[in-house]
């Protein structure tokens, strides 16, 4: 009986455990220096299995408006992540380009101010741990 009740009570502590480890973060990413309320601000969440592949893990879109707006990505596990986002002005959901190369429109990446040609994952990431994260990124 006693080992019983030792094996349930340790079953209840792993569970409890394993819990507190499946914590959720919530990630809130401010764009700042929006210039206009010409069409809308897509900004995304990536893995390095998504970064400049495509869509991200979560993906939000806003009406712009100018000067600040903030994102919220809910349910965000531990582990190294990147911010992507862009003023979409003529609302055709990508990045448009100058003949030069250059973009059109706006946009911001996490972990570095300037960046100079395509980003690589391992310059823009940042890792999220058991805690709340804000973020803030400038056009």
């Amino acid at each position: 009986m006693k080992t019983l009740a030792l094996l349930i009570s340790l079953f209840i502590t792993a569970l409890i455990a394993n819990a507190q480890d499946a914590k959720s973060i919530t990630l809130t990413v401010t764009i700042e220096n929006v210039a206009s309320n010409e069409g809308q601000i897509l900004t995304a969440l990536h893995t390095k299995d998504t970064f400049m592949k495509g869509p991200g893990i979560q993906n939000i879109k806003s009406e712009a408006k100018p000067g600040s707006i903030s994102f919220i990505f809910e349910d965000v596990k531990p582990g190294a992540y990147a911010i992507s986002s862009m003023h979409d002005i003529n609302e055709n959901q990508r990045m448009d380009f100058q003949d030069n190369g250059m973009p059109k429109e706006s946009y911001a990446m996490s972990g570095s101010e300037l960046i100079m040609g395509p980003p690589a994952f391992q310059d823009v990431k940042f890792e999220v741990d058991g805690n709340d994260l804000e973020l803030k990124l400038r056009y």
